[in-house]
C-alpha cells in the first residue's frame, strides 16, 4: 500500500471515530435523561451532552477532512470544497456552543440569568401584585 492510500485510511478511521463520538454521545446523553426525564435541569443536561457530542464529532471529521485533501488529494477542487465543508462545520460548531452554554464563546462567564434559559438553579421571583 502506497501513502495515499495508508492516509486515506487513517482519514476514514478519524472520521468513522467522529461518527462514533456522536452515536456515543447522544447514546450517554440519552440514557442519563431517562434516569431523571421529568426535571428541566435533566433536559438541559441532555441538550448539553448532545451538542457536546456532536461538537466533538464535527471536529473530528474536521480533521479527517484536512488530511485526506493535504495528504491524498492535494488540488485546487479538494481545497475548495475543504473550505466549504469548514465554514459550514464551523458555523454549525459556534451555533451549538451558543445553545449549549446561552453566550458566544468569546463572551466571559455566563450571568446569573440568560435570556436563552432564564433564571439559574431555583432562583425565584417575587410576585409584587
Amino acid at each position: 500500500m502506497d501513502f495515499a492510500g495508508i492516509m486515506h485510511v487513517i482519514t476514514r478511521m478519524i472520521e468513522a471515530g467522529g461518527v462514533a463520538v456522536i452515536v456515543i454521545g447522544i447514546a450517554v446523553a440519552a440514557i442519563a435523561y431517562l434516569k431523571a426525564p421529568g426535571s428541566l435541569d435533566a433536559y438541559r443536561k441532555l441538550r448539553a451532552g448532545m451538542g457536546r457530542a456532536i461538537l466533538l464529532g464535527l471536529e473530528l471529521m474536521v480533521a479527517g477532512d484536512i488530511i485526506n485533501t493535504v495528504a491524498v488529494e492535494p488540488s485546487l477542487d479538494s481545497v475548495l470544497v475543504l473550505a466549504v465543508i469548514v465554514v459550514i462545520r464551523t458555523f454549525l460548531s459556534l451555533s451549538l456552543e451558543v445553545e449549549i452554554s446561552g453566550r458566544w464563546p468569546w463572551q466571559g462567564v455566563r450571568s446569573s440569568q440568560s435570556l436563552h434559559r432564564g433564571k439559574e438553579n431555583g432562583d425565584k421571583t417575587e410576585d409584587t401584585e
